[in-house]
């Protein structure tokens, strides 16, 4: 049985593919344990500078794979039991998992995008669409909520009103719409083309400043200024100590592009 989830680099840009194309890349639990395993392992690696994420042939997810979930029910509650160092079960974890990664990740969506699908791809930084690619919170078509991180995500990226429409109806809406509501970053006829080159344009930047910015978003979205101030001057204290910062200063003054060793620890 071939990997669900599969995952190769080069030249610091890992490419990482839902890939179970005959069934439209819906989720099982094993495609969700790969997906977690994958985004960990990737973490580990210091010389990483972005990520794509996609499926494989026609689509990027149809969502979850009822049938064959369902149908391991122990499975399935040992599964939405939350981990407490994360705060997170499998299912939230598959998605957020790619928030924790130091470097951007960029989701390019091609054909549907339904319920858990979408989910993973609003967990990225930014997320490039075709413009016939078909979106939908799905999980009102089987009397559910997004619980794969979805609430969280949703709330980043679209008006209340916006969200509880999606949500309440399960209405689908192409690529061009999906932008258009905040669900999608940008369309493009060629998203994996597209999300490459926005992490090779990331790469010539400081990985440390990087990751300091992921970071300072992910932390302080939703706080008030005292905090955000606060996270500001810790990560500008940090970074005025790096390498990567002496040199993308030094390079900056000299007009060149700079050479960047690993992102600190």
């Amino acid at each position: 049985m071939s990997a669900p989830v599969t995952c190769s680099v080069e030249g610091g840009i890992a490419q990482v593919r839902l890939d179970r194309p005959e069934k439209l890349n819906a989720l099982t639990l094993d495609t969700l344990e790969a997906l977690v395993e994958t985004a960990g392992r990737l973490r580990r690696d210091r010389t990483l500078r972005g990520v794509v994420l996609g499926g494989s042939g026609d689509s990027f997810c149809a969502g979850l794979d009822f049938a064959t979930v369902m149908a391991q029910p122990r499975r399935v509650a040992r599964a939405f039991v939350p981990r407490p160092w994360r705060g997170t079960n499998l299912f939230q974890e598959a998605c957020w998992a790619w928030r924790r990664l130091p470097v951007p990740v960029v989701a390019a969506v091609h054909g549907h995008c339904y319920g858990g699908g979408l989910q993973i791809a609003l967990a990225a930084d930014l997320r490039m669409t075709t413009p016939d690619a078909r979106w939908s919170v799905l999980e009102a078509k089987w009397g559910l909520v997004p619980d794969m991180s979805g609430m969280q995500a949703l709330s980043q990226q679209v008006r209340m009103d916006v969200a509880k429409r999606l949500t309440m109806t399960g209405e689908v809406v192409s690529g061009e719409r999906a932008v258009e509501l905040g669900l999608a970053s940008e369309v493009h006829e060629e998203p994996f083309v597209a999300a490459t080159r926005f992490i090779e344009e990331v790469a010539t930047r400081s990985p440390d400043a990087v990751a300091a910015t992921k970071r300072l978003f992910e932390r302080t979205w939703t706080s008030g200024p005292r905090r955000t101030f606060a996270g500001e001057r810790l990560e500008q204290a940090l970074l005025l100590r790096r390498g990567n910062t002496r040199a993308a200063r030094e390079a900056a003054l000299r007009r060149e592009t700079p050479s960047f060793g690993p992102r600190a620890r």
